[in-house]
């Protein structure tokens, strides 16, 4: 049995994580921590947790909490799993860190796009992006884990085939992302309440989100070359879910045969789900679910290609794929606690 801490674990990545590791059959949620509500039970919190989670939430001191686990999840806001990790954190526990903090190798360039100074960058060599199913064996021994952002998860994995296998041009590469309203967070945000959001789509962060570099980089690694893309991402009516539409040029006599051959690293990937031609992701196909829906449409008089996938930016974006980072360092069967069926409604 592993026994497993959360901190953060009253924001959205967070009570994802308790609804689906209260049924992993190899897990004891030890303890919940939350800086907001300390000392509160975490069924008073989220009512439906009621008789499933009634422990009280403990402070952020997770220092004073380790003994008794084997792994912490940091489903925080930037900068928190930073100021934490320390050597002798990492002695006890291994760490999952939903955030940021570790996913960006170059310092300056995390400082930039976050604004923040990191904190401990002396770990950021150490730690290993979990995206499973492109990093599986070196997420196996890791003691700290970065878990992707949402958005790169989505893009990379609509992109990864094509970038690996040379058929595109890197420096054509458009990505026009959409998501629900949870990836912001679940803090109060007068943009996202419900009459600001209902009934519209806006896009933001033009020219400057901050997932940019994570995807340029993890892309960059694919294609061995240097990336610069444009990403821009889209805020939509909904509660949770991300549609990610790519578009890039294909190289000089590049084949459908050939693009399809690339696809195939996926044969073998129960998450990631190549859909049959003619059928394209929809978010409500993976609601709720770890799955990524991937596809793609040659515009033979273009000469472009388009890529698309679509996923639960709280599952397979955030929890999901924290959990199947979890089960691979354990030694686990990595679907454990993650065989659910996308919600159909």
């Amino acid at each position: 049995m592993i026994n497993v801490g959360i901190v953060g674990s009253t924001g959205y990545g967070g009570c994802e994580l308790v609804r689906l590791l209260l049924t992993h059959p190899q897990v004891h949620i030890e303890w919940v921590s939350s800086r907001t509500y300390s000392e509160q039970e975490y069924s008073d919190i989220y009512k439906s947790y009621f008789t499933l989670l009634d422990q009280k939430c403990v402070d952020e001191n997770i220092e004073e909490y380790l003994d008794n686990v084997d792994v912490v999840f940091f489903a925080t806001p930037q900068g928190v799993c930073a100021k934490t990790v320390n050597e002798n954190v990492l002695k006890k526990v291994k760490v999952i860190d939903l955030s940021a903090d570790y996913r960006i190798k170059d310092v300056a360039t995390y400082e930039s796009w976050y604004s923040l100074k990191h904190a401990s960058p002396q770990f950021i060599d150490e730690a290993v992006y979990g995206l499973c199913e492109i990093n599986r064996d070196d997420v196996k021994d890791a003691r700290l884990i970065a878990n992707p952002g949402c958005y790169p998860t989505c893009s990379i994995l609509s992109i990864y085939p094509l970038a690996k296998a040379g058929l595109i041009d890197m420096d054509t590469l458009i990505i026009d992302a959409k998501s629900g309203t949870s990836g912001a967070g679940r803090g109060a945000k007068v943009q996202n309440l419900y009459c600001e959001v209902n009934e519209s789509i806006k896009a933001y962060g033009v020219a400057s989100h901050r997932h940019t570099p994570e995807i340029e980089e993890q892309l960059g690694y694919a294609s061995q070359q240097k990336v610069t893309l444009n990403f821009t991402p889209h805020l939509i009516p909904m509660n949770r879910g991300i549609l990610v539409t790519a578009y890039a040029k294909l190289k000089a006599g590049v084949t459908k045969e050939q693009v399809k051959e690339a696809y195939k690293i996926y044969d073998n990937e129960y998450f990631v789900r190549v859909l049959k031609d003619g059928f394209v992701p929809e978010v409500r196909n993976v609601k709720c679910s770890n799955f990524v829906d991937v596809s793609y449409v040659i515009d033979q008089r273009t000469s472009r290609i388009i890529m698309m996938g679509a996923m639960d930016n709280l599952v397979k974006g955030a929890a999901g794929q924290a959990i199947q980072n979890m089960n691979i360092m354990f030694g686990l069967d990595e679907k454990e606690g993650l065989m659910l069926a996308p919600a159909v409604l």
